[in-house]
């Protein structure tokens, strides 16, 4: 599904891919790094998200050498240990203030979702609008990605005590104190949200990779 949203009313927007997942089913390791068709999953994340932001930063801990190949600026969580997603959202929102204070909204996105839709920011935008919300995620079927929404960068302070002060962790707890849109996509031929957790998605992945090449 596409939308005919000017490209003119859609924000400024940041992205940030999310990489900071441990891959404990895989084995270890930065699942965005595993190859789908003879590309990273990355790769296509980034190919992707590229035209549809401003901007992208890669949210992941460790060595940053590792992604040097990619020409993101990668910065990690400073919220420690290891609080999940919310705490790579605060850092890109702190990040965006301060280095890009002109731009008031965030896109967040896993980095190890290899098929997203090429509408992604437009519609998420077009939704937060219509409904008057403050923050706006994704879904596809009946099942929400919360790690796939847009964030206000004004919200970073009401985050950052959320994660440190309250030691909140989930995302949709968090979602729930403000506005909240919801944007469906279908999920055929593939689902636009398919992630690849364990070794048998990547074969999955391949099989999709084929339809999403013909769509």
């Amino acid at each position: 599904m596409t939308t005919d949203i000017p490209a003119t009313r859609v924000p400024p927007t940041l992205g940030v891919l999310l990489a900071g997942g441990l891959a404990r089913r895989m084995g270890g390791g930065d699942k965005p790094m595993r190859t789908i068709g003879g590309r990273t999953i990355l790769e296509r994340v980034i190919a992707r998200l590229s035209p549809q932001c401003d901007r992208l930063i890669l949210n992941a801990n460790g060595d940053p050498a590792r992604f040097a190949t990619f020409g993101l600026q990668v910065i990690a969580d400073d919220v420690p240990g290891f609080p999940g997603p919310l705490a790579g959202i605060l850092a890109a929102l702190d990040w965006t203030a301060k280095n890009r204070p002109e731009i008031e909204w965030v896109l967040s996105a896993a980095g190890d979702c290899p098929f997203l839709p090429r509408d992604l920011v437009a519609r998420l935008h077009e939704a937060r609008e219509q409904e008057s919300a403050q923050l706006a995620v994704a879904a596809s079927g009946d099942q929400s990605h919360p790690v796939i929404g847009l964030w206000r960068v004004a919200l970073r302070n009401e985050l950052r005590h959320a994660l440190v002060v309250e030691d909140l962790r989930k995302i949709d707890r968090w979602t729930a104190r403000y506005p909240l849109a919801t944007v469906t996509w279908p999920v055929e031929p593939l689902d636009p949200f398919f992630n690849a957790n364990t070794v048998e998605d990547i074969t999955e992945a391949e099989r999709l990779a084929t339809l999403d090449a013909a769509s």
